[in-house]
C-alpha cells in the first residue's frame, strides 16, 4: 500500500454530549454518526488543553502545550505570536515525507509573519488566524474596547498570506469549498496528502444560514442555532468524505474528527445582551465546560475512520489524547516518532489490532488549575466550574468508571493514592513552568500576545 492520505476535522467549543453518535436525543449528526460507524468511536478522548490555541499546539505537534510553546488563549490582532517556529507540527513533518499539505479553517496559533501556517509546514492555507470571526464579514471583534493593539476590529480571512474579501458568504461553507478544491488538486499528483479542516463552528458569534436554522424550528433558540450550525459541520464533513470516495482515495484516507475542548457558557454567545450562562452547548453526563479541567472541559468526541486499515464499529474506551494523532499520523505514514520529542503515542496498534495501550497518566494544566488521569482514576487540583471563581476543592478524586461526573470527592477515602497522584501531577507542572520561564516566557523572549 502507498502512503496513506490524512484528514484531520476539528471543531470549536463542541460539547461531549453534541453528536448524535455521543447521545444527543435533540438533533441528528447523521454523517459524523455514519463515519463512527464505519470506523471507530472514542468514549475517553481527551483536548490537551479547555481553551483553543493550546489544544490546537497539542494536536498538530503531539506535544503538551506547554512543551509546545503555547499555554493560552492567544490573542487576534496581526502582531500577536504563537507558535514558534521551532516546535516540529505534522504538517513539517509529513512534508519531509513528501506530502502535500493542506490547511482551511481556523488558525489561531498566531498571526505575526513567523507564527502563520505557511512556517509550519502547510503548502496552501486558506482561513482566519485570530481566535473567532464573523461567519459573513469575516472581521474579528473580541479585542474591541479592550486596550492595546487588538482595540479595533480586524478583517480576518486569507489564503496563502494574501488577504481575501468574500463579505456575504457563511465561513463554515467557505472552508468545506476550499477543502474540496484542495483534494481535487492533491489527487491530480502522485503523492500523498494531509489535509487539515479546522472549523471554527460552533464558537461564537452563533450565525447559521436560514435554511439550517429552519430544520430544528422546534427547539429553542439556543438549542437551535447549536444543532444549525453543527448540522452545517455535519454535511460539511459527509461533502469531504463523499469526495475523498469520489476521487478513488478512501481505502487509503485515514480520517480524524474531534473538538477542541469542551462547550462555551460565555454570555457573548447570546448575542441579545442577556448576562446568564450560556447553555446552548451540551457535555453529556460530564461536569464542567470550556476553562475547566473537570471532564466537561477536556473530554471532547473523537471518531477515527480509515476503511483500509482500522476495522468498523469499535467502540474504544481507554484514555486518549489529541497529542497521540502525531505520532500515530507520522508513524503511519513511515516517519521516524523515535528521533523527536513527543509527548502523545501511536495509537495504530490499538486501532488495527485492539492491542490496549499501556496504563499511563495524562496530564492537563489551566491557570491555577491541575489535572492527572491514570487508570480509571482523575485527580483535580483547584478545579473551576466557574471561570474568575475560588476553586470547588483544592485536591479532587474520583473513579470515572464508577462516576462519569466527578460528583463525588474521593480524596478523604483514598488518602495514599491522592497523595501520590498529586505529586505526580505536582511534579509535572512544576517541569512545564520551569521549561516555559526557560524557554517561551514571552518576557523573556520579547514576543507579542496581548
Amino acid at each position: 500500500m502507498s502512503a496513506p492520505n490524512f484528514i484531520i476535522f476539528l471543531t470549536d467549543d463542541q460539547g461531549y454530549g453534541d453528536l448524535s453518535c455521543m447521545g444527543c436525543a435533540d438533533f441528528r449528526t447523521p454523517r459524523l454518526d455514519r463515519m463512527a460507524r464505519d470506523g471507530a468511536r472514542f468514549t475517553d478522548w481527551y483536548s490537551n488543553s479547555p481553551v483553543c490555541s493550546p489544544s490546537r499546539a497539542a494536536l498538530l505537534t503531539g506535544r503538551y502545550p506547554g512543551n509546545a510553546g503555547v499555554r493560552s488563549i492567544l490573542a487576534g490582532h496581526r502582531t500577536a505570536s504563537g507558535l514558534p517556529r521551532s516546535t516540529p507540527t505534522l504538517a513539517t513533518q509529513l512534508k519531509q515525507l513528501d506530502y502535500q499539505t493542506y490547511m482551511t479553517g481556523k488558525w489561531h496559533l498566531g498571526l505575526a509573519e513567523s507564527s502563520r501556517p505557511h512556517q509550519h509546514g502547510f503548502d496552501r492555507w486558506y482561513g482566519f488566524m485570530a481566535g473567532c470571526i464573523d461567519y459573513y464579514s469575516h472581521i474579528f471583534y473580541w479585542g474591541m474596547n479592550n486596550p492595546g493593539p487588538g482595540i479595533n476590529p480586524t478583517h480576518d480571512l486569507w489564503e496563502d498570506g494574501v488577504e481575501q474579501w468574500q463579505d456575504g458568504e457563511y465561513f463554515t461553507e467557505m472552508i468545506t469549498a476550499k477543502a474540496l478544491a484542495y483534494l481535487r488538486d492533491a489527487a491530480k499528483e502522485d503523492r500523498p496528502f494531509f489535509l487539515y479542516v479546522p472549523y471554527n463552528a460552533p464558537h461564537y458569534p452563533m450565525h447559521a444560514p436560514r435554511s439550517y436554522m429552519d430544520r430544528f424550528a422546534d427547539l429553542p433558540w439556543d438549542r437551535q442555532v447549536m444543532a444549525a450550525m453543527l448540522a452545517a459541520v455535519d454535511d460539511s464533513v459527509g461533502a469531504i468524505l463523499d469526495e475523498v470516495e469520489r476521487l478513488g482515495l478512501a481505502d487509503n484516507t485515514c480520517s480524524f474528527f474531534m473538538a477542541d475542548n469542551g462547550p462555551s457558557r460565555e454570555t457573548r454567545n447570546w448575542l441579545d445582551g442577556t448576562l446568564d450562562p450560556y447553555y446552548g452547548g451540551s457535555a453529556g453526563k460530564l461536569k464542567g465546560h470550556k476553562f475547566s479541567l473537570y471532564e466537561g472541559g477536556i473530554r471532547v468526541p473523537g471518531l477515527i475512520h480509515w476503511p483500509g486499515r482500522i476495522p468498523a464499529g469499535q467502540i474504544l474506551d481507554q484514555p486518549c489524547a489529541a497529542m497521540d494523532i502525531f505520532p500515530t499520523f507520522l508513524n503511519a505514514a513511515g516517519g521516524d516518532i523515535a528521533s523527536g520529542e513527543i509527548d502523545g503515542i501511536d495509537l495504530m496498534p490499538y486501532l488495527t489490532g485492539g492491542q490496549v495501550p499501556p496504563e499511563r497518566a495524562i496530564f492537563w494544566e489551566m491557570g491555577d488549575q491541575t489535572a492527572v488521569r491514570r487508570g480509571n482514576w482523575k485527580l483535580v487540583l483547584n478545579g473551576q466550574l466557574v471561570e474568575g471563581a475560588p476553586p470547588e476543592n483544592a485536591v479532587h478524586l474520583c473513579d470515572l468508571s464508577r462516576d462519569i461526573g466527578e460528583r463525588d470527592n474521593l480524596g478523604d477515602a483514598h488518602p495514599d493514592l491522592t497523595a501520590e497522584l498529586q505529586a505526580a501531577a505536582q511534579t509535572w507542572r512544576q517541569g512545564i513552568e520551569a521549561r516555559w520561564d526557560r524557554e517561551y516566557s514571552p518576557q523573556k523572549q520579547g514576543t507579542v500576545t496581548h
